[in-house]
């Protein structure tokens, strides 16, 4: 049975807060991102908006692999149903006059922030940034080390061939969904957790249009995808020369750079000495850092730590109190002895008088 040139059929959008509009256009294409030829459907993914306001959800919103999804679906495009017509070519739904009532709106990756990268060596987080080019959709997925079982490293395998399978340049769609399918609960950085969900997005995209042709386009105005900041300190109050725990939330970089690229200072004193990465899980990372000697006592203490352009800062993180000073008892040495020819210091005894009946030297 054909379908009404008139009906209006609604459809499910992408994952999250990824929305679809498709519109058909005339021609070959070329609008892709390759140049390429293709199906002449043209998808772009984002809020549909028209005349400046967003689109009235779909009457039955369903939920999506990542998410819930709502928006429209223009009347020009079918659905795969059974028995459902196609719309002619030369129909005025299908004009390109007509589809240009619906305005491409773009979506894809949301910013990292990018990640400094200082040692230059490919890391989850440096190839997020070069996915979110859908140009570069393939040489991301060759940065990807091969046969990798990181999960943070498979789900940027599975965004770039689905990147590369959605705009008609290669890629499997089944090896996307078994991945997709076994990553579920396993990312744990903010990254890696925007790449999953933009995926998820792509399958059920895929599933709706399977021979529509997208358009990608990265996205600079969405939130970034890490928030990252000081979280806290381990201490309330502490001494100079104490070790306290930094914790930081929304790592956008590698950990692994912090120690030989960032800086610590505390009570505005720059640490001399690199901080020490005590622990990783996911985007929260631990730097242990001395506490500096300040020039008064007691003193509320911002943290600071810098890396690229960033800084994250903890305002009145803790108080530095003064040193404790420890005053021997009689017949204590204040000072280690050493052994002649010695190059290393012997630990420090307490020395007792010696007993009456012993002779004196």
């Amino acid at each position: 049975m054909a379908v009404s040139l008139g009906m209006r059929i609604s459809g499910l959008l992408v994952a999250g807060a990824v929305a679809v509009a498709v519109a058909a256009f005339g021609g070959d294409g070329s609008g892709s991102p390759d140049g390429g030829g293709g199906s002449s459907s043209i998808v772009t993914t984002g809020p549909s908006v028209t005349d400046g306001r967003t689109a009235p959800p779909s009457p039955t919103p369903r939920q999506s692999p990542a998410g819930e999804a709502e928006g429209t679906v223009r009347p020009d495009v079918p659905r795969h149903r059974s028995g459902a017509a196609a719309p002619r070519r030369d129909s005025p739904a299908s004009s390109p006059s007509h589809s240009n009532s619906l305005p491409l709106s773009a979506g894809w990756l949301p910013p990292g922030p990018v990640s400094p990268n200082a040692d230059h060596a490919p890391d989850p987080a440096s190839v997020y940034d070069q996915l979110r080019d859908p140009g570069r959709c393939r040489d991301a997925r060759t940065a990807v080390p091969a046969g990798s079982a990181d999960p943070e490293w498979r789900v940027l395998r599975a965004l770039a061939t689905a990147c590369l399978a959605v705009q008609g340049r290669g890629g499997s769609w089944a090896t996307v969904a078994g991945e997709y399918t076994a990553l579920a609960g396993e990312i744990d950085t903010c990254k890696g957790r925007a790449a999953y969900a933009v995926l998820g997005g792509l399958l059920e995209l895929h599933r709706l249009h399977p021979h529509a042709s997208v358009r990608l386009k990265a996205s600079s105005g969405s939130a970034p995808a890490c928030a990252y900041r000081i979280a806290g300190v381990d201490t309330e109050v502490a001494q100079p020369g104490d070790t306290v725990g930094i914790e930081l939330h929304g790592t956008y970089f590698d950990p692994a750079e912090l120690p030989a690229f960032a800086s610590v200072s505390i009570g505005g004193r720059a640490l001399p000495v690199p901080p020490v990465l005590r622990s990783v899980s996911g985007d929260a990372v631990v730097l242990s850092a001395v506490v500096p000697v300040l020039g008064a006592y007691p003193a509320s203490v911002d943290v600071v730590v810098r890396y690229g352009g960033t800084e994250a800062r903890l305002k009145d993180a803790f108080t530095v109190v003064a040193p404790t000073v420890t005053v021997p008892s009689p017949g204590q040495s204040s000072q280690p002895s050493e052994r002649p020819g010695s190059r290393t210091p012997e630990r420090v005894f307490a020395l007792r008088p010696l007993p009456a009946h012993l002779p004196r030297p």
